[in-house]
């Protein structure tokens, strides 16, 4: 293996650090410059005075289902192809199927777990 082997990622390094200055100088070249006033400069927001926070506090069950939405997301990722897989072996018998079930039982009693502890249930 010689330096010639090197030389494709040479080249694709190249050509991004390339593409990534030219959108940069063409971004300050030709982007929008801050002419006006303050209130022309101001986001849209359907006519109504920005009042509030530009970062305002989200309740924490946002969090909770947006991290059980991710947690079940990922078992489907698991499973699909895990299937895929295996799917030739799923007529042999069961020893295939129990460590799926296992998997498929702790997802189903966590699920249960949340579902009794309001998790949920948004109008607590």
């Amino acid at each position: 293996m010689g330096e010639a082997a090197y030389l494709p990622i040479a080249i694709q390094i190249v050509l991004a650090i390339g593409m990534a200055l030219t959108i940069i100088i063409a971004s300050h070249l030709f982007g929008q410059r801050l002419v006006g006033n303050k209130i022309k400069n101001s986001p849209y927001e359907c006519g109504m005075l920005p009042l509030d926070e530009a970062q305002s506090r989200y309740s924490i069950k946002f969090y909770v289902t947006a991290m059980l939405f991710i947690l079940f997301d990922i078992e489907v990722v698991f499973l699909v192809p895990w299937t895929l897989v295996y799917r030739d072996f799923l007529s042999v018998g069961i020893p295939i199927l129990m460590p799926i079930l296992f998997f498929i039982v702790v997802l189903v009693v966590g699920l249960i777990y949340e579902l009794k502890k309001g998790a949920i249930e948004w109008d607590k």
